[in-house]
């Protein structure tokens, strides 16, 4: 008689996830418990996707240097599948590299600030890869071949990618990852060294591992539809979702510890992006300009948001603010009417100078902006910052606006 096969023993995907973290743990401090929960999801959720629609990228930004993010990106390194790491890359080298018959790889790019930074100018072409690589369906196409002997062919960018750097990314990008606020290390938080030789083995002995469970829970993560946390939607969920998925998966508390990093993150994401200009115009048009009036020339915009020392309208590409720039702002978004935002005649005493109207900025104002930090204009008045001579900004338009309207619906004076 012969014995049966010996059933491989089942393996623990919480503690599996817990060995992750806290492999993370001897070489980084992140600045939340959420950063470790994240980053211990998102190293498994490479070895599992081919089951997901999306990846998300994952970055680790700080405004300085030394503050581990290489570190962090090296022990990624060693817990994923197919780890390529580099510092520069062309967009058409990493398309290749995708479709290659090797499998997906993880791509790791340190210094990234190097390429979308400041001083690097835009690459659209990497910009492209990163941002259609997001999905499963994203790609290129690309002409293969010599001479007139050519072909068009498709590109697949589907990959997990992990990036480093100072500074911050692109909008396209960072709507589209999981962001690790880094920073220095502060005197009592230690750490310990780093040496390949040595933990090297270790790492890979754990993505060896990761990547057995990820066998086991393929099908139940492939066929999950996670639930998300309460008011994540669109963009946000699909970035979450794959890790969400992930833990569900592991069981253990691992699902509700991703819940709760889920919320942290995203919400520390929208506490650290800086809104679009056109986003900011709208905000303080609302709040420390209109306030409640109906109608303002813009003459008196202009003083009001050169009065905030707090904003960016002294200095807009080494220039104040000015009408016509006023008006390619606001020209990007649209009345209740669908037309473009544009100033209209405002009648005074004195003519028809140009101006903009609150019932033409309120549907942007609704749809773009922030929740109003009053619940009404006198409130909003109030909570205003103060200028020079104690006038608020908000008190300072009031009155350039009366002063420009109030004789319009007093009576005509005869001589």
């Amino acid at each position: 008689m012969t014995n049966p096969t010996p059933t491989p023993p089942t393996i623990d995907g919480a503690a599996l996830l817990n060995e992750v973290e806290a492999f993370h743990r001897r070489f980084n401090v992140f600045p939340t418990e959420s950063g470790y929960v994240a980053v211990a999801l998102w190293d498994a959720h490479a070895h599992l996707i081919d089951c997901f629609e999306t990846t998300p990228r994952i970055a680790f930004l700080s405004p300085e240097p030394g503050s581990g993010k290489s570190r962090a990106l090296e022990i990624v390194e060693l817990l994923t599948p197919r780890p390529v790491a580099t510092v520069s890359a062309s967009a058409n080298a990493l398309y290749r590299l995708v479709d290659s018959a090797d499998g997906l790889p993880t791509v790791l790019f340190d210094e990234v600030d190097t390429i979308f930074g400041p001083k690097a100018g835009a690459d659209e072409a990497l910009r492209g890869f990163l941002n259609a690589g997001y999905r499963r369906i994203g790609g290129a196409l690309r002409c293969v071949g010599e001479g007139s002997n050519q072909n068009a062919q498709v590109f697949g960018s589907y990959c997990a990618v992990a990036m480093a750097g100072l500074g911050s990314l692109p909008d396209t990008v960072l709507t589209r990852s999981v962001i690790i606020r880094m920073r220095k290390r502060a005197p009592n938080e230690k750490v310990e060294s780093y040496r390949q030789r040595i933990h090297d083995q270790q790492g890979h002995a754990i993505r060896d591992r990761l990547a057995k469970w990820a066998k086991t829970v393929s099908d139940q993560v492939a066929g999950a539809w996670p639930a998300m946390p309460e008011g994540v939607t669109d963009r946000p969920a699909d970035v979450w979702e794959p890790l969400l998925a992930v833990a569900d998966a592991a069981g253990g508390d691992w699902p509700a510890r991703a819940r709760a990093a889920c919320l942290e993150l995203i919400n520390a994401g929208h506490d650290n992006d800086e809104a679009s200009m056109g986003v900011r115009l709208l905000t303080d048009l609302r709040d420390k300009v209109f306030c409640g009036e109906d109608r303002m020339p813009t003459a008196a915009i202009i003083e009001c948001l050169l009065r905030m020392d707090d904003a960016p309208w002294g200095d807009l590409d080494d220039k104040p603010i000015n009408s016509r720039t006023l008006a390619r702002l606001l020209g990007q978004y649209v009345t209740p009417h669908i037309r473009p935002i544009k100033p209209r005649g405002i009648r005074t005493a004195s003519g028809f100078p140009k101006g903009y109207y609150a019932e033409d900025l309120a549907d942007a104002w609704s749809r773009y902006c922030p929740p109003s930090p009053g619940e009404s204009a006198t409130s909003a008045t109030s909570a205003t910052p103060q200028v020079s001579g104690g006038a608020s900004v908000a008190d300072t338009a009031t009155a350039i606006r009366h002063t420009s309207t109030e004789t319009a619906t007093q009576p005509a004076r005869t001589g």
